[in-house]
This record gives structure tokens, sequence and C-alpha cells, in this order.
């Protein structure tokens, strides 16, 4: 069950977060970056998740850098809201509160940086800039216009061929910069395909994804 903490950054910041933790020693810690909706149920959800799989998890409220406690709707206004407030961080104040995060978890063993859309972005750009064992990233939305970035340590990516914020021809421009990568890509799958909450939810590519990610997290840390 996540519970909230408060956390701060470097630079004084105070922000929320939800953290879960393992019943037992944890195999490692998770820093979770939430899309453009904010830290929704769902979010929480896969943070508890990964505390049922032996790992700590905490995903930030980076919105709390504009607003307190905003959380947008899955509907066309939401993502505009959520893409209005993202396009309000500046980049080093959303890795400042990761950093923050990842320092939380030092004590849980390796970090691993996760993210999904907008979150699969920051997370790809703090496993470029930040010190992770690894990344799992789920469709980071905008990893396509960012690929001067190398992640610094071992990564697992996860797009749907039919992800309509990615497409999949620069899914493949991902594949073709990075050939070192692991790149899975699950035919049929939208984007945002691992979110019960959304209407693109595959259940079926959900759950490979999931254990994919376990199996390449056991293997890398």
């Amino acid at each position: 069950m996540t519970s909230t903490v408060a956390l701060q950054a470097a630079d004084g910041h105070r922000f929320q977060a939800v953290r879960s933790d393992p019943t037992g020693t944890p195999k490692g810690g998770l820093v979770v970056l939430h899309a453009i909706y904010g830290v929704t149920p769902h979010i929480a959800e896969v943070c508890d998740r990964w505390a049922a799989a032996g790992y700590s998890a905490i995903a930030p409220a980076l919105f709390d850098r504009v607003g307190e406690e905003l959380v947008h709707p899955y509907t066309p206004d939401g993502v505009d809201a959520g893409s209005r407030c993202y396009a309000e961080l500046a980049e080093e104040d959303a890795l400042a509160d990761v950093a923050a995060c990842a320092a939380a978890l030092a004590s849980s063993g390796p970090t691993v940086a996760s993210g999904f859309c907008a979150g699969g972005t920051l997370a790809w750009v703090a496993s470029a800039t930040l010190d992770f064992d690894a990344q799992v990233n789920f469709y980071g939305s905008d990893v396509p216009s960012r690929l001067e970035l190398t992640p610094r340590c071992p990564t697992v990516m996860h797009y749907g061929d039919g992800d309509h914020v990615v497409p999949f021809e620069q899914i493949e421009r991902i594949r073709e910069a990075h050939p070192e990568m692991l790149l899975h890509v699950y035919p049929g799958a939208g984007h945002a395909f691992f979110n019960p909450e959304q209407a693109n939810h595959d259940a079926a590519a959900a759950e490979l994804a999931w254990r994919r990610s376990l199996e390449f997290l056991d293997q890398s840390l």
C-alpha cells in the first residue's frame, strides 16, 4: 500500500510523492515518473506492483512545481492541461526532483529510472545524465527527439506499434540510433497500453511488458 511522503530537492523545493516498499529486503528502488496526468491512482498502483515484486518505488508529484495536488483527467482537456504543466517544468528542476527520489531510495539498493509517456521522456533524460543502474521505459513520448542522449545504464523500452504519439517509424529511429538497447514493440498496442484506466489498455501487452521488465531487472541489477 502506498503512502504519501514529503521530499526536498537540492534547490530547496519541497514536493509530495507516493512510496511503496516490499515486506522484505528490497532488490532495488524505482523512481516512477508519471505521464501528463500527474500522480493518478494508476501510478500509485504501479508503485504497489513494484513493491509486491520486491522493489521500493517512489513516484514524485512533478507538477508540485506548477501547483499543489495537480492531477488531470483522461480527457482532451486533461491532456491539454497536463501538457501545459509539463511545458512549465524546467528540465533541470524536474531532474532535481528525480535525483531527490533516487537519494531517498539509496538504502534500497540499485536504483532504476522508469516512466510513462512524458515521464518516460524524463526517465530517458535522467538515465543519460544522472547515476542510475537501469532504466525501464514505457512509451517515452519525446524520446525520438532526444536521440542525441545515450543512457548510461542498461535500458529496456516498451512501445506499441499502434502508438499515435510515437508512430512506428519513430520507434524504428530509436532502434537504429541505439541498437545496443533492448526495445520491445507490441503488435496492435497503442499509446498508454499499460494503463488500465485508459481506453488504449491492452491487457496482454501490458502483462508481457511487465514480465519482460522483471526479467530485465533480474538480469541487469
